[in-house]
């Protein structure tokens, strides 16, 4: 299962308690949402809905508390996605259609990249991450930040499609969204090869 590379350090309340806890999380949360729908004024609307709306009530686990307001977000950018295009995340017509991965497990490291390097070019200077996100569809983007970034399992980034990304979206699976996740991490492997490459 993909490591909540963004978040992990975000489950433990720190010495200053709620607000800076809710602070730094809203940070990791914005730079989640602006993979799926890019910097502007709709990703930090989206952020201060969850912010506002997250219940801190006393004795919460930390860890519960982000792990919901990751599942907000999640919903909140496939209901913006539909909006912008209504059949962006359209489910597949089959669980086999599509072309074939090249890696069979759905897994970060099946890419050969570890959480830590992930970090690093989710914040490096050279925005690696970002520029390959670009070059993907609505549709893998979505799918490879929720499951890899935001940490999401597969159960629950289909439950979201079917839920938020709107009648061609209710078909999503788990096995689809699987499948969509391994196309995106062969997509990665193939660009970190290239990029090692021309080094």
């Amino acid at each position: 299962m993909p490591t909540n590379s963004g978040l992990r350090d975000s489950d433990s309340l720190p010495q200053g308690g709620w607000e800076q806890w809710i602070e730094r999380t809203a940070s990791e949360l914005y730079r989640i949402a602006s993979m799926l729908l890019g910097e502007g004024e709709q990703t930090i609307r989206l952020i201060e809905q969850i912010v506002t709306g997250t219940d801190l009530s006393s004795g919460q686990d930390p860890a519960e508390v982000r792990h919901n307001a990751t599942v907000q977000l999640g919903a909140g950018a496939i209901a913006v996605l539909h909006d912008r295009d209504a059949t962006a995340l359209a489910a597949p017509d089959s669980e086999d259609s599509g072309p074939v991965s090249c890696i069979e497990d759905d897994d970060l490291s099946a890419a050969g990249v570890t959480p830590a390097e992930l970090e690093e070019m989710l914040t490096g200077p050279d925005n690696r991450l970002r520029t390959w996100l670009e070059g993907l569809s609505i549709q893998l983007r979505a799918i490879f930040v929720l499951r890899a970034v935001a940490g999401l399992s597969s159960p629950e980034v289909a439950g979201l499609l079917a839920e938020h990304g709107g009648p061609s979206a209710e078909d999503w699976t788990p096995d689809a969204v699987r499948a969509a996740f391994r196309q995106a991490l062969c997509s990665l492997a193939s660009q970190l090869l290239h990029a090692s490459a021309a080094r």
